[in-house]
């Protein structure tokens, strides 16, 4: 872009300087439309975080996501190890979700939904403004010397902080093992579950160094996401974009004559979470929160302009003035993603709660019954994956003969396995030389579940 010297903002990040130390960042604090729609989206992410365990289908959790049990709950549906396959094309489809949407929309994800960003900007900023009060009290509380206000204002403030880690953490704990095993763990004595409080107090002590000092670190420098941004966006991405040919030249004053509408007040920078200023350009500290949108909506209101001179648009739309298009790539991505979801909900829809194994017990051929019958021993494994207990029945299928249970009528309960030896008793005249090929029928509560063939040894 031609309208602003930019020799020098990409060599490092907003956050470090010169001599590589850190730069704290103290926003100001946002206000405005998008603002409150951030925070609307915000609270209803953070219920859905305390209190979606809480919920339950049948006795059972909505939602758990047991990696230790091996036991993950899905909308009341249970999956198991086995089931791993569908989780593989879940993350796929994941993957192609986040590439296609920040082909098109940029990192809305990071400034929106991102826990990241979800976390500090509506639980922790909001404490820190309330009691440190806002970017110049901060800046102006930070320089001061160890008062009795500085003093209570920190332990208040980091007091809150840390409740704030213990809840977030012990709310994450609840998807993992349940509410309820929480809600036990916790009346407990410590001195049962010493293991667990500790991991519980090293997690919560990550959560607090995070979000009251390293904060928008993790996202220019940890995470991985913004540096994807070279190779996922193009001119037609839609991101928070500075109207540079609406705002240059900028200037203050009264006789602006030819200037552009930026008065260069810098309100989008004291607003700006990861301490950038967008009129540079896209950068990968960029996680479009939309508060510099705000911030210039509200300058514009003030001196009489339009809004918009910072705005979700493309850079196509700006150098060029075209409207949003769609893009090859984004037929492509939309297609490819359109596919595996469509693959990926066929194998849920047809994912039998059943999941039965017959194998022929190795080490033997075939045994001749008093009744003129041939045997074969078979080992059989059931899983069910199901919250319910189930009544199996095997069965011979076009086929003239039985089968025998060692352990007798088969019940199996919720979520667990179930392992048994049965004699399969063919009629040998119906059977060819050697080997055969037989079908067994897997029925749960008289339902045909599936079919499954068997080897069968004759004489």
């Amino acid at each position: 872009m031609e309208k602003q010297d930019q020799s020098t903002f990409r060599d490092s990040i907003s956050t470090i300087d010169e001599y590589g130390k850190r730069i704290f960042i103290h926003p100001k604090k946002p206000k405005g439309r998008f603002y409150n729609r951030r925070k609307v989206v915000g609270w209803l992410l953070l219920l859905n975080l305390f209190f979606m365990p809480f919920v339950k289908v049948d006795g059972h959790p909505l939602f758990l996501l047991d990696a230790i049990g091996r036991k993950f709950i899905l909308f009341g549906v249970q999956f198991w190890p086995q089931d791993s396959y569908l989780f593989a094309i879940g993350m796929i489809s994941l993957f192609i979700f986040i590439f296609l949407f920040t082909a098109v929309y940029g990192r809305v994800w990071c400034g929106w939904t991102c826990p990241q960003t979800i976390f500090l900007e509506i639980l922790y900023r909001p404490v820190e403004y309330l009691i440190d009060g806002d970017k110049k009290d901060q800046m102006k509380l930070k320089e001061s010397s160890w008062t009795f206000e500085k003093i209570w204002k920190r332990v208040v403030k980091n007091g809150i902080f840390i409740f704030l880690s213990i809840l977030i953490t012990n709310a994450l704990l609840a998807w993992f093992i349940g509410a309820d095993e929480v809600i036990r763990i916790a009346s407990e004595p410590i001195s049962d579950h010493s293991v667990g409080f500790g991991v519980m107090l090293i997690v919560s002590g990550f959560f607090f160094f995070t979000y009251s000092w390293f904060r928008e670190q993790v996202c220019t420098i940890l995470c991985p996401y913004g540096r994807l941004q070279g190779v996922l966006l193009d001119v037609s991405s839609i991101i928070v974009s500075y109207d540079y040919k609406r705002g240059e030249p900028r200037g203050k004053g009264k006789d602006r004559g030819e200037m552009g509408d930026c008065i260069d007040c810098n309100q989008c920078v004291d607003v700006c979470p990861t301490g950038i200023d967008i009129r540079n350009g896209t950068q990968l500290e960029c996680v479009n929160c939309t508060a510099c949108i705000d911030a210039c909506d509200a300058v514009m209101d003030k001196i009489k302009k339009p809004r918009g001179l910072i705005r979700f648009a493309s850079e196509k739309e700006i150098a060029k003035g075209e409207k949003f298009s769609v893009t090859p790539r984004m037929i492509g991505y939309s297609t490819l993603l359109v596919a595996v979801l469509v693959f990926l909900s066929f194998l849920i829809i047809n994912r039998s709660d059943l999941e039965t194994s017959i194998l022929r017990t190795p080490g033997l051929l075939y045994q001749e019954q008093e009744e003129g019958m041939i045997s074969n021993l078979y080992n059989v494994k059931i899983i069910n994956k199901s919250i319910d207990t189930v009544n199996v029945d095997l069965r011979l299928v076009d086929f003239d003969g039985y089968i025998k249970l060692i352990k007798g009528a088969i019940r199996i309960k919720p979520s667990s396995i179930y392992e048994d030896v049965f004699f399969l008793n063919v009629n040998p005249d119906n059977l060819k030389p050697k080997r055969n090929d037989l079908e067994i029928g897997v029925y749960a509560d008289e339902e045909l579940i599936e079919d499954l063939e068997v080897t069968f040894i004759n004489k």
